[in-house]
């Protein structure tokens, strides 16, 4: 039999209601053209409508009070920006626009949690630091803050297509994991892709203080089947469970040194346009204070696909507080 926590799918994480929108979070005028394909692909998939958000941070650029003259500028140029690309996408009837001031992730954070935590998207670096590793600043401090999903889009994911067509889902056995496969059948099920869900099984690690004897590589080569074997049943049953729903599901079950760059290149191999991975994984069992697991940790700065980040349901967050936004109709941008 497969462990406890391996025995139950879990299908219990808060979706997005309808009255929800995708936020995508917009901080360069040439950002838009690698972040909105992807806000409307998931606004469309969710039936959401899209909120384009700008924060102008007065912090970086002065170290005292704004000029007036200048921050006033600096407000009629984001306005004209905001206003030009919602015209320009021929989609502005399902499109609003948000231009708030102050710390940008406190901003997105807030305007999201008081929009019951709607899904946020933004690129994975700032223009600033396009050329570096990791994360931007304001991307994982939007991570830290967010309760509901974060879509992270590289600067070279470029989506080709209206819709996703694979969807890929990372899966370790525990609730943690398999919370967000409703969020990925339902965007599945509306861009009509493969879901592909994929566990890899970890070679067990020995204390090699002395050279592994024989009866240690054969323990070694049992544990490996045994664990592969449960994986594939472990896959089988989930599949089963979402043979109801006209979807075109995927397994893949393979053996990795390491499990988290095992993850990204089939993430890259198989060419997804889109993973789907919880923040917190089996990890959480023992590590339950931590608001990411290694793996998530891990794919967030070397996935080269846009990865859609999803709380477990009744996870603890920390909020942050944001001073009221500007909020302007679309028709007020000029």
């Amino acid at each position: 039999m497969p462990p406890k926590e391996m025995q139950q799918v879990n299908f219990s994480t808060a979706m997005p209601t309808a009255e929800q929108a995708v936020v995508a979070c917009i901080d360069q005028a040439d950002r838009a053209t690698w972040i909105l394909p992807h806000a409307f692909a998931l606004a469309r998939a969710l039936q959401a409508p899209l909120t384009l958000m700008h924060v102008l941070d007065p912090r970086p650029a002065y170290q005292g009070r704004p000029d007036p003259v200048e921050w006033d500028i600096r407000r009629h140029e984001a306005r004209r920006r905001l206003g030009r690309l919602s015209g320009e996408t021929g989609e502005s009837a399902a499109m609003g626009v948000e231009l708030a001031e102050g710390a940008p992730a406190e901003q997105i954070c807030g305007y999201a949690h008081a929009n019951g935590d709607c899904p946020i998207v933004l690129g994975t670096r700032s223009q600033q630091n396009a050329s570096s590793t990791g994360l931007g600043g304001t991307a994982y401090n939007v991570l830290l803050g967010a309760a509901g999903p974060v879509l992270l889009v590289p600067k070279d994911a470029a989506l080709a297509a209206p819709a996703y067509h694979r969807i890929l889902v990372p899966l370790d056995g525990s609730s943690w994991a398999e919370s967000v496969l409703p969020m990925a059948t339902v965007l599945a099920g509306a861009c009509d892709a493969e879901l592909i869900l994929v566990h890899v099984v970890p070679t067990p690690e020995f204390t090699e203080i002395r050279p592994l004897e024989s009866e240690d590589l054969e323990l070694r080569q049992r544990v490996i089947q045994r664990n592969e074997a449960t994986a594939h049943i472990y896959l089988e049953r989930i599949r089963s469970k979402l043979a109801s729903m006209p979807l075109r599901v995927r397994v893949i079950s393979v053996r990795g040194e390491d499990v988290r760059s095992m993850l990204a290149m089939i993430i890259r191999d198989e060419q997804a346009d889109l993973v789907v991975l919880s923040a917190n994984g089996r990890g959480s069992n023992r590590h339950a204070e931590l608001r990411f697991g290694s793996v998530s940790s891990y794919l967030m700065s070397h996935c080269t696909a846009p990865m859609l980040i999803v709380h477990p349901a009744g996870s603890q967050q920390q909020y942050p507080v944001a001073t009221p936004t500007v909020r302007l109709p679309t028709g007020c941008l000029a």
